[in-house]
């Protein structure tokens, strides 16, 4: 039977978990007792043979042995092969626990939709509730050896009312090569669309989800299947068996006592144990590592962890037959509850749980938290377009860095007036400055001032107009640089018609 002794650390307390470690049944020790007294027999031979049996160069000679075992060992990765191995192992076994069909969503679908009080109603929901349970059991029967030593053949199974005589003739008439466990499930499909002509189940969406529950149902029985004919690779379990054994092989060796080869070492030498308690730990931890994934490996066996299957058969029959059969349109009456009046429904506690009406209610992690007293601090403030804009750092750096040859106002376009202009207001103190404690760098002011100018030289210009640099752009720039200005002149007229006679 499944050792369970989850009772045992429901609170955490001192030595909760010491006072497992001295249960035998599902053990450790029950696992490992046989492997661990082997290697202790070996060591104390090999032990014995090297302390009273050798001479003293065969002692020499075997101390150089020892000492190459010893660093053998660390070139094995335990740790590693052991901890993906397991952790491959565990998930698996879950997974396998939770591919075990249960008919507890398909039953309540079969007593809700298949209706009928009468004799014949009541053997159409029986029936469909038996064939999924034998289908379960086909499988289960393939996969555990628990079930197979109780229904070793068919007749078994008749005997023990999970298909008649005529049921067991028409399953053996149909031949395969392959498991048959999907035979039950196709009964159950045509028995459900049967129920539907003739009225038993009354709507189309009601047999839609009557097939939907069966198909999940038997897809675990798949899935069970499955896992028992597609194993983990036969080489990676044949890897972590000889990297354990092989570790432990070139431990009997050298971990070994060892006399120093020179006389004069002979105060520097380890301490003389007997018992080598780190190795024998070790071998407790690396080898019991190794057979807890030999035991969960194929949790459908007889170990004491195992899982039971018999009593999950036991449990799914009854519990879906009483639900199909017994249960079915027999409900208890319905009335006001006890709270029919009260606003706030509170279950009463015992004397046992009375504290915990004391303990405030949870209601979120911000409920209590502290809020400044000053009440500006609360008052809600609309965004408006007069407020300066902020700027973050990075932001504040590219607005007062010079000015890149690649980033140039004419790589915008003549055309793009907007550009031109805001860096005329910003230039003119249109906007705020984003760092004040900073001031514009002059010669990045001129860079673009000049391309500014050049750019507006480039247009046509007109008579009587003369572009400079703007007075608040050049007091900011100050005595260190004379500040560029462009005079454009009204055209004479000899210049107008040496051009008109040109064209």
């Amino acid at each position: 039977m499944t050792v369970s002794y989850t009772l045992k650390v429901a609170n955490a307390q001192f030595g909760g978990f010491s006072k497992l470690l001295f249960r035998w049944k599902g053990s450790i020790y029950k696992l490992l007792y046989k492997e661990f007294i082997v290697f202790v027999m070996l060591y104390t031979m090999l032990s014995i043979t090297y302390r009273r049996l050798l001479t003293e160069e065969q002692k020499r000679v075997y101390v150089k042995v020892a000492q190459y075992c010893n660093r053998s060992t660390d070139l094995i990765p335990m740790s590693f092969v052991l901890g993906f191995y397991v952790t491959l192992i565990v998930n698996r076994w879950w997974a396998q626990y939770t591919s075990i069909p249960l008919p507890d969503q398909l039953m309540c679908v079969i007593s809700s939709t298949v209706h009928g009080k009468d004799e014949k109603g009541r053997i159409l929901r029986r029936s469909l509730i038996r064939y999924a349970n034998l289908s379960s059991v086909l499988i289960l029967r393939s996969v555990s050896t628990r079930v197979l030593k109780r229904f070793p053949t068919m007749d078994h199974l008749v005997d023990a009312g999970f298909m008649t005589q005529e049921e067991r003739k028409k399953f053996e008439s149909l031949h395969s090569d392959f498991n048959k466990y999907w035979i039950p499930c196709v009964w159950f499909t045509n028995l459900a669309a049967q129920a539907r002509r003739d009225g038993r189940v009354r709507d189309d969406v009601a047999l839609r989800l009557l097939i939907d529950e069966l198909n999940l149902y038997r897809a675990k029985c798949s899935m069970l299947f499955h896992y028992d004919w597609i194993s983990i690779p036969l080489v990676y379990t044949q890897v972590v068996t000889i990297a354990v054994y092989s570790f432990f092989a070139f431990c009997v060796i050298g971990r070994q006592f060892l006399e120093p080869l020179d006389p004069e070492q002979d105060q520097d030498r380890d301490l003389d144990l007997y018992v080598p308690l780190t190795t024998l730990l070790q071998f407790f931890f690396y080898a019991g590592w190794l057979k807890v994934a030999e035991q969960i490996i194929n949790p459908f066996g007889e170990d004491d962890d195992d899982f039971e299957t018999n009593k999950l058969i036991d449990r799914n029959l009854q519990v879906s037959l009483l639900s199909v059969d017994d249960m079915y349109q027999n409900l208890p009456p319905t009335g006001k509850d006890k709270y029919w009046n009260e606003s706030t429904a509170q279950p009463p506690y015992t004397i046992a749980t009375a504290a915990e009406t004391l303990k405030p209610s949870f209601l979120g992690s911000t409920f209590d938290m502290r809020m400044s007293d000053d009440p500006e601090q609360s008052q809600p403030v609309e965004p408006s377009p007069s407020l300066p804009r902020m700027h973050t750092p990075l932001l504040n750096r590219f607005l007062t860095a010079a000015a890149s040859p690649a980033v140039s106002l004419k790589n915008f376009g003549r055309s793009n007036r907007a550009h031109l202009h805001l860096l005329r207001l910003r230039g003119e103190g249109g906007f705020p400055s984003p760092n004040p404690r900073h001031s514009e760098d002059p010669e990045s002011v001129g860079r673009i001032d000049e391309e500014e100018t050049e750019d507006e030289a480039s247009e046509p210009p007109t008579p009587g107009t003369r572009l400079k640099v703007p007075s608040q752009l050049e007091a900011s720039r100050g005595p260190q640089r004379e500040n560029p200005q462009i005079q454009v002149r009204q055209p004479s007229n000899e210049s107008i018609d040496i051009d008109q006679s040109a064209a």
